[in-house]
């Protein structure tokens, strides 16, 4: 039915948006690890879209794709499509997909004020101004201390699905395709992760140094990375594992599971009659 496929519309451009955001951010990455650029987090990401030949629509269709992305995470945590259940873990798991929701929330509110404002006024400090008065906090160290766990939760959960490999029961194709998604989608995985374990190390350690309303992000796990003995070669690494991950992204894209059924049966004004194949 309509609505089953536009949900599943919505899912799938919003992996596709995902990825295309970690393939800027991988890219520059490699680029910082050989010598010839800088590192930027998501919001750089958004910024070097919007620079480009036909950025603006570009940028328009990422922000849809958050959104979407948005909309999607929201239907798996509330609607709990993956069946994750009503225990303990299944609503860690969930609240895990709000938090995403949010993040990627954030990110295309940034991405459309560059839109609204525009890229030589708007830039990354009026993006940031909107965030902050949309999250309307003060510095406060032990608000720090607290967000640094979400990361460290993340991490941790990133390092734990790559090793488990649970993300192969949501993919639909043949063995020949996993074969190929599934060492990419670890490697991804564990790289995304251990960025998130530097983000959480950075708000334990710097402390009261960061504000609630700007804490350290990609960008900063990435130059701390390569600020280690190594580093060069260490953030090579990474950026060729957040590649992975936007490829693991583009293969959710493609071949996830968008399991809406029993949402749509629940949902008031939506009957039972035909749905969409699951």
């Amino acid at each position: 039915m309509n609505v089953t496929r536009g949900v599943v519309w919505l899912a799938r451009s919003g992996y596709a948006a995902r990825g295309v955001v970690y393939v800027i951010v991988a890219f520059f990455a490699v680029l910082a690890a050989t010598g010839s650029g800088d590192t930027v987090d998501t919001r750089g990401a958004i910024q070097r879209i919007l620079g480009q030949p036909f950025g603006e629509t570009l940028l328009w269709l990422v922000v849809i794709g958050l959104f979407a992305h948005v909309a999607w995470r929201l239907t798996q945590a509330i609607g709990d499509t993956d069946r994750h259940g009503t225990d303990g873990k299944g609503l860690l798991i969930r609240a895990g997909l709000i938090g995403s929701g949010v993040f990627n929330g954030l990110l295309a509110l940034f991405a459309l004020s560059m839109l609204v404002s525009g890229f030589g006024s708007g830039g990354s400090g009026g993006g940031s101004d909107l965030l902050s008065r949309f999250l309307g906090m003060q510095n406060s160290k032990w608000l720090i201390y607290a967000m640094a766990l979400i990361p460290l939760g993340v991490g941790i959960a990133h390092l734990i699905k790559a090793w488990r490999v649970d993300y192969e029961r949501y993919f639909l194709c043949g063995e020949d395709k996993m074969n190929l998604v599934r060492p990419i989608s670890r490697f991804g995985l564990a790289a995304r992760g251990v960025v998130f374990l530097i983000i959480a190390g950075l708000l334990f350690v710097g402390g009261a140094r960061y504000q609630p309303t700007n804490p350290p992000g990609l960008k900063d796990a990435l130059e701390a990375l390569q600020s280690l003995p190594s580093g060069g070669l260490l953030l090579l690494v990474i950026g060729l594992g957040l590649l992975a991950f936007a490829a693991y992204s583009f293969a959710e894209a493609l071949w996830r599971r968008i399991n809406i059924a029993e949402v749509v049966a629940n949902t008031p004004g939506i009957g039972h009659g035909s749905l969409g194949r699951r």
